[in-house]
Parts: structure tokens; C-alpha cells; sequence
């Protein structure tokens, strides 16, 4: 059994339609099934995806796909179209997949999916803060919440922060160095 990291997981995260997505063969590949498995679960249970869960993408969705992402060169000349799952599709492919892969991919999807509502919310709390020692402490939790999102397996070694002012905005810029464990 293979356990996936959230590194896996934001490697598959795009936007489309200024929603969160992850493409059907990319669900398929974190759960280690094919993708027609996927699409036949949904299939299987329609009940369950409700408009907002999962949307099919449009034939230039699907080909700017195939433009940016070296990942969905196979799609290029496929006549189907991909299916897009939002966060609230993965969390109900969930309760359908059952299987210890598809129990540790999903707690591997949940845990992403929070911490980049977390990384969210610290954007929009360092906005609101008032002092420069708030925006500090919101930085150093931001850095920290992005460290876990890009490599769990990297390690801080070293950090160093300068300030500088720029009016009419505060500019903070933060150096992390990090070595493997």
C-alpha cells in the first residue's frame, strides 16, 4: 500500500472555472485505480454528485489542459471529456471508495484541502493585521503551512527575514532554506 503525501495531492490541484479541482485520472491515480473505475463509481451513484461535486470539462478546457500540463498529454486525442471533481466531489467519492488506499488518499485529500483553507485564512488575517509584529507572526505561520504543503519530507534549516517599507504597502519578504532529512 502506498501512502500519499500532500506534495502527491497539491501536484494535482488546478483551477478550473475559479474552482479547485482535480481531473478524474488524476483522482484515479492517487486512489491507484483506472480512471474508467472512477468515472463508473460516479457513474453508479449519481445521488451523491449533486451540480457543485463534480462538472465535465469543455472541449478548450480540456485542450489548455493538454497545452499546460505535460501530465494530461494522453488526453489530446481523446474524444471523452474529463471530469473535474471539487473538493466537496472528492469528499463524497470518498464514502463510495473503500478500500485502505482509498481511506489513506483521502485523508491525504482532506488534509490538503485544509491546509490550503488554513494558508487562506492567513492570507486574509495578515491583510487585517494591524501591527507589524502581527504580520510577522501570521508570516512565519504562513511559511510553515506552505513548507508542509510543498515537502513534507524537506526540513527548515535556516531562516531569515527582512522588512522592507513600501508606501503605501508593507512588504515582507521571507528566505527559507531547506535541506533534505
Amino acid at each position: 500500500m502506498q501512502i500519499v503525501k500532500y506534495d502527491q495531492v497539491t501536484d494535482k490541484i488546478i483551477e478550473v472555472r475559479q474552482q479547485k479541482i482535480i481531473v478524474d485520472s488524476d483522482v484515479a491515480d492517487l486512489y491507484g485505480v483506472e480512471t474508467k473505475d472512477i468515472n463508473k463509481a460516479v457513474k453508479n451513484n449519481p445521488e451523491k454528485f449533486p451540480e457543485g461535486y463534480i462538472f465535465e470539462l469543455l472541449s478548450n478546457e480540456k485542450n489548455e489542459l493538454v497545452e499546460n500540463f505535460h501530465r494530461f498529454k494522453r488526453l489530446k486525442h481523446s474524444t471523452a471529456l474529463p471530469k473535474a471533481f471539487t473538493e466537496r466531489g472528492l469528499y463524497m467519492l470518498a464514502t463510495i471508495l473503500k478500500s485502505s488506499q482509498a481511506i489513506n488518499t483521502t485523508i491525504a485529500i482532506i488534509d490538503t484541502f485544509a491546509k490550503i483553507k488554513e494558508l487562506t485564512q492567513t492570507a486574509y488575517q495578515f491583510s487585517k493585521a494591524k501591527t507589524d509584529e502581527q504580520r510577522v507572526k501570521i508570516f512565519e505561520n504562513s511559511t510553515e503551512i506552505i513548507a508542509d504543503l510543498l515537502g513534507n519530507e524537506l526540513t527548515v534549516s535556516q531562516h531569515e527575514t527582512s522588512f522592507k517599507l513600501k508606501l503605501p504597502f508593507l512588504e515582507i519578504s521571507r528566505k527559507i532554506t531547506k535541506v533534505k532529512k
